[in-house]
């Protein structure tokens, strides 16, 4: 999910443990314009409350009337929606777009205890793929299973045409160390991008909230704040500071965590130095070269917005698999 985090799984989870009812609509397949990409969910209630979209609006309607008749038959039901359907043109989907929806009734066809688990991993921030094979209903969640769709936040039906794996991954997240000019261009764009993002620097005067507004600031020492918000492969951590008291701490935290992306601002020379400190405290050459530094892709980019520009380009490439 590089979409902003939602709470799909979790309202209906609630809905469900309330006695209300729900289920849960995910688009599996996806042709031409349409409008959601494959994994995104519908929560629907037994009372027809919503949340969370398959279509931005096009097909929710008839989702949930075909969501309460399968929670009322006790099984999971495919649909599918496109321009050639009466029904789908009817409620909206005439762009061109085909999608087909799973729904799935909790308690009936989704497993309860499976949804409460898929549920805990998410607030764990646990990467977790759930699979359901459509020709027999077994339903698994996997914790160390599609490395490549993990990496990808790719969804979708496995070779057989049969297995449909869901991928859940943490929100993404983006750790700054060093309120700098370049912070504050770098962090909106980020967010906009679907980061979490969290700037951290003990200077109070730079990480203020008239310079970072709506965004969580955090004036400890840098590496007691990486320590407290943990590190993971779903985070990015960029040093801006130039300062190695403030960014070599944060930067070996880094360096023993599993950020998947390490980028550090300044010059050759400056870097060159930084690899010298690394080395000198045991780093090896391949933990060292996660590095990038200097840090952002060579774009030319001049003044603080371009600048932050070619890092957050650099961090889309490292996440999805190009050289960066």
């Amino acid at each position: 999910m590089t979409e902003p985090f939602d709470t799909i799984p979790e309202t209906a989870l609630a809905w469900h443990g309330a006695g209300r009812g729900a289920a849960l609509a995910t688009v599996v397949e996806t042709w031409g314009s349409a409008p959601r990409r494959v994994g995104a969910q519908l929560a629907i209630s037994g009372d027809g409350e919503i949340a969370g979209s398959v279509s931005g609006g096009c097909v929710e309607g008839a989702v949930i009337v075909e969501a309460q008749e399968a929670m009322e038959a006790g099984e999971h039901r495919i649909l599918e929606f496109g321009v050639s359907d009466g029904d789908a043109f009817a409620v909206g989907l005439a762009c061109g777009g085909t999608i087909r929806v799973l729904v799935e009734p909790v308690g009936a066809a989704m497993p309860e205890g499976l949804l409460a688990d898929l549920v805990a991993a998410r607030a764990e921030r646990q990467a977790v793929a759930y699979e359901v094979n459509l020709a027999d209903g077994v339903r698994r969640l996997l914790h160390e299973a599609y490395p490549e769709r993990m990496r990808m936040d790719r969804s979708g039906f496995e070779d057989d045409g049969q297995t449909f794996v869901s991928i859940h991954n943490p929100p993404l997240r983006l750790i700054v160390v060093g309120a700098v000019h370049i912070a504050q261009a770098l962090v909106p764009m980020a967010r906009i991008a679907g980061y979490d993002a969290t700037v951290i620097d003990p200077r109070e005067t730079f990480a203020s909230p008239a310079r970072f507004p709506d965004v969580t600031l955090m004036h400890d020492w840098p590496d007691e704040a990486v320590a407290h918000l943990g590190l993971d492969a779903r985070t990015a951590l960029v040093l801006l500071t130039h300062d190695p008291k403030l960014d070599d701490p944060a930067l070996e935290a880094g360096l023993r965590a599993a950020c998947f992306y390490i980028g550090a601002l300044g010059s050759t020379r400056t870097h060159a130095k930084r690899v010298e400190r690394m080395t000198a405290e045991g780093f090896t050459e391949a933990e060292i070269g996660r590095i990038h530094g200097p840090v952002g892709l060579d774009i030319g980019a001049a003044g603080p917005a371009e600048i932050a520009v070619s890092i957050l380009a650099q961090m889309t490439a490292v996440l999805r698999g190009r050289a960066g």
